[in-house]
């Protein structure tokens, strides 16, 4: 393969994107120094974790206000790129901090600012003098963000708030909260109880640890196990009789009169619930930027470790190991996913929440009438996002693996960077919104036509189509798509007829309603490559090229099911790709170059004495 790493102009600028200024690149990387790619070996979890909350003090304090990154999705992912592909578990409390704390507050906490207002919190929180942590899914109901039983009663005689979890199933988990001396702010998600009904969930801001890391009055605080995986200080957190003065209440309006009555712009519990989740959108974002980095770096990390090897295989010894097409297509396919990845979240920080076409819809603003759901709130929030975060974390751990295994055993043993790669994206298939539920629901509203219209379906041409043009990938997953919801849509409307209940019609379905959402986020990537490829140079027009012939190769028992893809066109899908392969081998170093990686990511192993 290519060893001359002189990137093309062109591939900088895409995958550096278009929206950050130097200026903001170069304070990134400032706020995020090489050091912090480096991790001093012999350390408790407790002191990784500490070593972990320094770097987000000192990244929080050199980087632009939260205010200006919530405000500036470019900046705020970049941020969170450069902490992923140094430490996973930075990325993850600085994901928290900013998104799940900061966040709410000030999207929600505006009207707060008249009886007090949440401001010495935040200012906390903006200071680095505490740490955001986030108080949402619940330990002992699965879907329990849609009815969290954790209770903010409301206190007529002070105006403020009693928390309660009513038993040890309603405890907050996970949460980033049990390093003992770490000071930790919350949001907490609660049903609000007033005058004796339910009013909706809401937003709580609690100090949960003070300065010295004590829990407050109230607060239960269970530390779970270490792990292995995403190395944070998780913990269950247990509320009781927790009293919070009316000010820590993010009310977004809501307002509970003189006389006892209460008023909510948005309308019902309903409405309420979709409009508290509608920080979410900042979180997909920034975990599908996210999940291009790591795949960038894996690919990275998989092309130093392959280029200049030998192997001693009897069938050519001291042939170099990229001379072997499994190891090849490995690297392309690597490079192919993650230039996938970067051009959908290129899309998504440029274009917000709106994908366009045919995808599911998202609704008006948050808590205005969105979309029905029933096993998650976030399709109500943004399908569109919802659905492609469900689509980069699945490509993301999928390539992130496969780098892993063909990196061998120093890919697993000598550097610890690929497993903590593989962990965060592991970790982020059910964070941030399950990836399950996300499609159950995007295909629940294919099924009914809910703001979903299916995507027009074009005959193939006669002879078979031209598998390397765009229109021609975009063809068959349309026809996929289109035909794999009417058959849904078929299947749970002759259920329902049937004289089953919602559950038993759907029950039977889910395989099928998980493979038809599958294909209508594929048909929205391959969407976002043929809106790049005008402009797109080469090579990288031939590695989109490799990536759609792997996707065909992916997919083909759904593209050969639904006729989209004629029998026997698989020959012609790995020779095509054998093809492209061959011509992208000698640039796959330009192509890598580009992703900028520190130096401390591709180092060769050098553990060893004498290397």
């Amino acid at each position: 393969m290519g060893t001359d790493p002189r990137p093309d102009p062109d591939l900088l600028r895409f995958v550096r994107g278009p929206s950050l200024s130097e200026e903001m690149r170069e304070r990134v990387a400032r706020a995020v120094p090489g050091e912090f790619f480096v991790h001093p070996d012999g350390l408790t979890p407790r002191e990784q974790q500490a070593l972990t909350y320094r770097r987000l003090r000192a990244a929080g304090l050199s980087a632009p206000p939260a205010a200006e990154l919530l405000a500036d999705p470019p900046a705020l992912c970049a941020l969170l790129e450069r902490a992923a592909i140094a430490d996973p578990a930075l990325f993850h409390v600085m994901l928290l901090h900013y998104t799940l704390v900061l966040g709410p507050i000030l999207r929600f906490g505006t009207d707060n600012d008249g009886d007090g207002g949440v401001g010495a919190e935040r200012a906390g929180l903006e200071s680095m003098s505490s740490f955001g942590a986030l108080l949402m899914t619940e330990l002992g109901r699965s879907n329990s963000h849609l009815s969290p039983r954790t209770i903010a009663r409301h206190d007529p005689a002070t105006g403020g708030f009693v928390l309660d979890s009513p038993d040890a199933q309603a405890a907050k988990f996970p949460t980033s909260t049990a390093h003992p001396r770490v000071p930790k702010t919350a949001a907490v998600y609660a049903t609000l109880v007033q005058g004796g009904r339910e009013r909706g969930v809401f937003v709580f801001v609690v100090a949960l640890r003070g300065p010295d890391g004590a829990p407050a009055e109230g607060v239960e605080i269970v530390e779970a196990p270490d792990t292995t995986g995403l190395q944070v200080d998780y913990a269950a957190v247990r509320l009781r009789g927790l009293r919070v003065p009316h000010r820590a209440w993010l009310r977004d309006g809501a307002r509970i009169g003189a006389d006892g009555s209460f008023h909510d712009p948005v309308g019902g519990a309903a409405q309420r619930l979709t409009r508290s989740m509608g920080i979410a959108p900042a979180v997909w974002r920034a975990v599908i930027s996210v999940s291009a980095a790591i795949t960038r770096a894996s690919a990275g990390i998989l092309l130093a470790h392959s280029a200049g090897r030998v192997t001693l295989g009897r069938l050519a010894p001291l042939r170099p190991l990229t001379d072997y097409r499994n190891q090849r297509d490995a690297v392309l396919g690597s490079l192919a996913s993650a230039y996938t990845l970067t051009a959908v979240a290129g899309r998504v920080k440029a274009a917000g929440t709106s994908s366009g076409g045919g995808a599911p819809a998202p609704g008006p603003d948050p808590g205005a009438g969105g979309p029905s759901t029933a096993w998650a709130p976030w399709s109500a929030v943004d399908r569109d996002l919802a659905l492609l975060k469900a689509a980069a974390t699945v490509e993301a751990q999928e390539t992130v693996s496969l780098c892993r295994v063909h990196c061998g055993a120093p890919g697993f043993t000598a550097t610890d960077r690929l497993n903590a790669y593989r962990g965060l994206a592991h970790a982020y298939l059910n964070a941030g919104g399950d990836n399950q539920l996300i499609l159950f629901d995007t295909a629940r509203a294919m099924a009914a036509g809910d703001r979903y219209e299916p995507p027009p379906v074009e005959a193939a041409p006669a002879g078979g189509g031209d598998l390397l043009s765009p229109g021609e990938w975009l063809r068959m997953a349309r026809a996929c798509e289109a035909r794999m919801g009417a058959r849904l849509a078929d299947r749970v409307g002759a259920a329902r007829a049937a004289g089953l209940d919602g559950f038993d019609a759907w029950n039977g379905n889910l395989v099928l309603a998980a493979r038809t959402a599958t294909a209508c986020a594929d048909r929205m990537v391959l969407e976002t490559l043929a809106g790049v490829w005008e402009q797109a140079p080469e090579p990288l027009r031939a590695l989109l090229r490799f990536y759609a012939l792997g996707w065909m190769d992916r997919r083909a028992g759904q593209l050969l099911d639904e006729g989209v893809l004629a029998p026997g066109s698989l020959e012609r899908v790995w020779a095509l790709r054998g093809e492209v392969g061959d011509v992208l081998a000698p640039r796959a170093a330009e192509l890598a170059e580009a992703f900028e990686l520190p130096a401390e990511i591709t180092a060769p192993t050098s553990f060893v004495p004498g290397m």
